[in-house]
């Protein structure tokens, strides 16, 4: 069985909506994801996930120069990820098709991981 990583990747516009959520649909939105990834969870397929804040530091070059980041104008943003096992790519992409993600035109972004040793 292969490793795979699963992206989240939102437009800002669809992370600003969910600031805006009322306490019962976030508990909708929720219980949409905990019902996906316990899904992927009861198949033993599941080895991670998480949600990642919209902020945080870049550090890019051979000097290290840090940087506030990712920048609120930028377009997109990765939300968070998944970590899972499964036999092939295609069966990480149909694992995918449950995500919640889909339902606001999001991106997730399926790679395989590479096994140095």
């Amino acid at each position: 069985m292969e490793k795979f990583m699963l992206i989240f990747r939102n437009e800002m516009q669809v992370e600003s909506m969910y600031e805006n959520f009322s306490p019962e649909d976030m508990q909708a939105e929720l219980e949409k994801w905990n019902n996906w990834i316990g899904g992927i969870a009861a198949q033993g397929k599941l080895i991670a996930t998480d949600a990642l804040y919209p902020t945080g530091k870049s550090v890019k070059g051979l000097n290290h120069v840090v940087t506030d980041g990712p920048y609120t104008e930028a377009k997109e943003i990765v939300s968070g990820y998944m970590l899972l096992k499964a036999d092939s790519i295609e069966e990480a992409i149909e694992l995918s098709k449950g995500c919640p993600m889909y339902d606001y035109e999001s991106v997730v972004e399926v790679r395989p991981i590479q096994n140095f040793g």
